[in-house]
């Protein structure tokens, strides 16, 4: 077994892994953490906080111990551990790149010297002056709008405070529909952007048409063009309007998969950026793959080059106008899709709760695989917010990137970790570098889904009496359910849990005349039509089943559960505790050395803190 990576309370090293499977070299002491990181951070959301009883039922006092080994990590497949655990209950697992932001930079046209270049010795303009640049976005902008107008398509101001997918959606499902590719709407935003800007100089120099020429930000028009491209699927093209004409898109790599299972004819459903079944879960993990930096730059450039500020063959010939892509933003999920049986949802939500109380900086600095030290920059914390449609969202913070979990539709549950600044994980920005992204981000997300794999085993309700209390349609009869203070049911399963699950030898009028006789009942208050009905409604609810050739009743499997549920509630939980509570509570001195009267008095002192609590 590998060493383990558990550290000193108040103190880290570095993991003895780096992430890309390489042994690390231990280097300088032990590093202090000031309380700033090792305390718990909780972030209320803007609707709903942790809910209180999940608190005061559940305390943070029981410690969970998780630990990573170089074994585990550097052998089998990702998420092994939560593959082994439920596999019985897992569909299918993937993982690939979700939202992706790409800056396009025109590198000559960056710098200020290299834009007084192009204008003087390409341009042929001896003055670079703010007219001179005006006149460059006056001559995109007016082709912007010819564009539009020649091609049919929409464009408009964007309006604040409106969701721009959910404008765009219809038209993109109309763009699938005829099956056309190209470019859709075209929207127009005053932002903020890099631009130049022009000066003369205070005093005069040698040359007349010397000009200061700096760069700075300022508030002009950008243009973001709704796109469905045949092999990226839908995304965005922002374009700046002023020198230097930065380009920014938008993608997702679950558009991309969508668009390659479409050319080679695997059926599949997907649901709001997830892929709930496909007939090929391999292929679909072999789809992931085929996304390259060549794929990326090949249809960029096919986009920019359409759409954007237009270069004459003498101002590309006599200029390098190429452009450099670069990562801004990237977002690496791993998806797990789960049976519709299985309750997912309360596991993650208690599973939540645990991983907010530890995961602390000790583990994010693991699971990130980097020290922690005096000089870090950035975020260092976990958050546990109900914002995302009212779902639980759980996000660890390492310097400007995290990871974060959720789970939607009760099946589908996604560990996604997001960097906004690749310089945190000692990484190139450009696109050629996406494999070794990928290489690195999938180990980050492995260690997550390790922790969250131990988090996910533990114990959630299951609203076993709500169902039994609903009505039964049997043909065309609607039967009653089953409730929980229904007394004859009641007595009817304790009579057959201790007459060994089964009454193999009597007869309906039998039983009952034994049931009268147990709990001294009256033939008037319980007849023997209503025995019959409960035998009836038990039946019906799969509980007991009938015996044809000897005509008798059984307790089934689920019978026998459900009936000892019923008896321990009411005889051994539920009916001790209400007692001390409404009528007498015995006294902790001199009661008897037995565990079940020990945990009788545990529960009254825990409920009287409750009541305490909530007084207060």
């Amino acid at each position: 077994m590998g060493t383990l990576l558990s550290y000193p309370q108040g103190a880290t090293r570095a993991p003895r892994f780096c992430p890309s499977g390489r042994p690390a070299t231990p280097r300088g002491r032990w590093a202090k953490i000031s309380p700033l990181f090792t305390s718990l951070w909780i972030t209320r959301a803007n609707h709903r906080s942790i809910s209180l009883f999940s608190f005061l039922l559940h305390p943070p006092a029981i410690p969970l111990m998780i630990t990573f080994t170089e074994k585990d990590h550097q052998e089998g497949p990702p998420m092994e551990l939560l593959n082994k655990l439920f596999a019985q209950m897992l569909v299918f697992v993937y993982h690939c790149f979700d939202r992706v932001v790409i800056n396009g930079y025109l590198s000559m046209l960056s710098r200020p010297e290299s834009v007084v270049y192009f204008f003087r010795q390409v341009v042929g303009v001896p003055s670079v002056t703010q007219e001179v640049l005006r006149k460059r976005t006056e001559e995109y902008q007016r082709w912007v709008e010819a564009y539009a107008r020649h091609q049919g398509i929409p464009i408009d101001w964007a309006e604040k405070k409106v969701r721009k997918e959910d404008q765009m959606a219809p038209l993109l499902k109309r763009m699938e529909r005829q099956n056309r590719y190209g470019v859709y709407f075209i929207y127009k935003s005053m932002e903020q952007g890099s631009t130049f800007r022009c000066s003369i100089p205070k005093f005069p120099t040698k040359d007349p048409n010397y000009t200061l020429l700096r760069k700075t930000r300022s508030r002009f028009t950008h243009y973001y063009f709704y796109i469905r491209d045949p092999q990226l699927g839908p995304m965005i093209l922002r374009i700046a309007s002023f020198l230097p004409f930065q380009a920014t898109y938008w993608m997702n790599g679950h558009s991309f998969l969508e668009a390659e299972l479409n050319r080679t004819g695997i059926s599949f459903r997907k649901k709001d950026n997830a892929f709930l079944a496909v007939d090929n879960p391999k292929v679909l993990q072999q789809a992931s793959e085929r996304l390259t930096p060549e794929l990326l730059k090949e249809r960029f450039d096919a986009w920019t080059f359409l759409l954007g500020p237009k270069f004459s063959k003498r101002e590309r010939k006599l200029m390098t106008l190429d452009r450099f892509y670069a990562f801004c933003q990237v977002e690496y999920c791993l998806n797990f899709i789960f049976r519709k049986t299985f309750p997912i949802h309360k596991l993650f939500e208690r599973s939540c709760e645990l991983g907010l109380l530890e995961l602390t900086a000790e583990k994010i600095s693991q699971i990130f695989g980097q020290r922690i030290t005096r000089q870090l920059k950035g975020k260092l914390h976990t958050t546990l917010e109900r914002i995302d449609h009212g779902h639980h969202v759980l996000r660890a913070y390492f310097k400007h990137a995290f990871v974060k979990q959720y789970e939607k539709f009760q099946t589908f549950l996604r560990i996604e970790l997001c960097s906004n600044n690749l310089k945190d994980f000692f990484l190139k920005k450009g696109i050629q570098h996406l494999a070794a992204i990928r290489s690195h981000f999938l180990p980050i997300i492995d260690r997550f889904a390790s922790f969250e794999a131990h988090a996910l085993q533990v114990h959630v309700d299951f609203p076993l009496f709500q169902r039994l209390a609903l009505t039964i349609v049997s043909g065309h009869t609607k039967i009653a359910g089953i409730k929980i203070h229904d007394t004859r049911l009641i007595r009817l399963m304790e009579m057959l849990i201790h007459s060994g699950a089964s009454v193999s030898t009597w007869r309906t009028r039998d039983l009952h005349q034994v049931l009268l006789k147990t709990f001294d009942l009256q033939p008037s208050i319980y007849t023997l039509t209503q025995l019959r009905y409960d035998l009836r409604k038990m039946k019906a609810h799969g509980l007991i089943q009938r015996d044809m050739r000897h005509y008798c009743y059984r307790l089934t499997e689920k019978g026998v559960k459900v009936s000892l549920l019923f008896l321990l509630f009411h005889k051994r939980i539920c009916g001790p505790i209400a007692n001390s509570l409404f009528n007498f509570r015995p006294s902790l001195q001199g009661h008897p050395k037995s565990k079940l009267e020990a945990a009788y008095h545990k529960a009254d002192e825990a409920i009287q803190n409750t009541i305490e609590l909530l007084a207060a």
